[in-house]
């Protein structure tokens, strides 16, 4: 059955969509200093909640302050914030949006600058990312205990008046690095076959379930592959999601990629050129991996530009909800923009080190530009967050030095060890 991008979604749990356009999540790094939503997230969510989305989701809220993926982080771990959060949700939800918000655990991807604990991941199995450190294994009781944080955050959340919760499951991050064989090497009952890889997301969603109520939204963002030699699959994937599509799930969110190779921003050289002229990076996997998952419904994030393009896609039935990350920092009210003002397209700046020849396929520095790209967003949402407009001139170098300053001199090493 086709479907237009202003048409409402009803969600399996009964929630209801006001149209197709969703805000995706994109770490927004303006906690305050004791880690709690700061007031720069309420002037930010105002203008998002009112930008014209069918749906809002947060950037990355950590379900552990001992592990976090990036200064600024929002910790969720118990409820010493809940005025504040319960700001942030009424924020967004009085321009007209429902909010998620996105629960994470960085793993080995803990940022060394904010982390002072040993990062840890499935087995200890470094990253290929600068600046990183080697990780120690998680125990079984470690596992477990992460796995009830999830459940007590998507609880909290749900008290302050969030309208669900979005599970963090690609892009590197931990439960990410569950289901790849690369980083996770276990071979107890979290690790080996693919079935047993799967387990710990299985678990956080079944968890998740068990404490909050039926209406209460409770989606996943999902790989389509992790583009890396013997990672996660394309076919592992579609696995997963068939495993989900049982387990009370309202929204698989499709993207793909790590910081190691970061296919989500369209800088890994495996987005061929005809994927990159129709937009959607991810397509093709959400055409293939409908069927899996049956009732759930689909959204994929990541190339879209064009409104044709995004009204071709959810016409087609191949996915249901569009994400749309960075142009969302350049052009707030998006939504609006496309399905009000009835503008052609929104566009992002693509921001690099301009690395050319041989230099642009080398891994690390494919890494340093992802940094970089992330890092001027970051700076577009502070001044978001301060009451201003983006800054649409901002040169790379100034974002650099910001970069440094933020995450430290490590940003810009090799990889180290430890």
């Amino acid at each position: 059955m086709s479907a237009d991008l202003i048409d409402a979604l009803e969600l399996p749990c009964g929630q209801r969509l006001p149209n197709r356009l969703m805000k995706a999540a994109l770490s927004e790094g303006l906690a305050n200093k004791d880690h709690g939503p700061d007031p720069r997230l309420e002037r930010l969510y105002t203008r998002w909640g009112s930008g014209g989305y069918g749906l809002v989701v947060t950037g990355n809220v950590m379900v552990d302050r001992s592990h976090l993926g990036e200064p600024g982080n929002v910790v969720l771990d118990d409820d010493r914030d809940l005025d504040g959060l319960q700001r942030w949700a009424k924020a967004t939800q009085d321009g007209g949006a429902p909010i998620w918000m996105q629960l994470n655990h960085p793993g080995r991807q803990a940022n060394p600058l904010v982390t002072r604990t040993r990062p840890v991941a499935p087995s200890a199995v470094a990253s290929n990312i600068p600046g990183m450190t080697t990780p120690r294994a998680l125990t079984e009781s470690e596992i477990e205990n992460i796995i009830d944080r999830f459940a007590a955050a998507a609880g909290i959340a749900e008290t302050a008046g969030f309208n669900g919760v979005e599970i963090h499951g690609a892009h590197g991050y931990l439960v990410s690095q569950f289901l790849s064989p690369l980083s996770n090497q276990r071979t107890d009952r979290w690790g080996g076959d693919s079935e047993r890889r799967m387990r710990f997301v299985l678990e956080i969603v079944r968890r998740i379930r068990s404490v909050v109520a039926p209406s209460f939204a409770v989606g996943i963002k999902l790989n389509s592959a992790d583009f890396q030699r013997g990672g996660f699959t394309e076919t592992e994937s579609r696995s997963v999601v068939e495993q989900l599509s049982v387990e009370s799930i309202d929204l698989v969110e499709i993207s793909g990629g790590s910081y190691e190779s970061p296919a989500m921003m369209g800088r890994n050289a495996s987005v061929s050129t005809s994927t990159r002229q129709r937009e959607a990076y991810f397509l093709d996997y959400a055409a293939s991996v409908r069927e899996a998952a049956g009732d759930v419904p689909l959204a994929v994030t990541g190339g879209f530009r064009s409104r044709s393009a995004m009204a071709r896609a959810v016409d087609s039935g191949v996915c249901d909800v569009i994400g749309l990350g960075r142009p969302t920092v350049t052009t707030p009210d998006a939504g609006s923009a496309l399905l009000v003002a009835g503008g052609d397209r929104v566009d992002a700046i693509p921001v690099s080190f301009g690395l050319r020849g041989g230099l642009s396929r080398i891994a690390n520095l494919r890494a340093l530009d992802g940094a970089l790209d992330l890092q001027w967003h970051t700076d577009q949402l502070e001044r978001l967050g301060a009451g201003m407009d983006p800054d649409l001139d901002r040169p790379w170098w100034k974002t650099a030095a910001s970069m440094i300053n933020r995450n430290g001199v490590g940003a810009l090493r090799s990889k180290r060890g430890g």
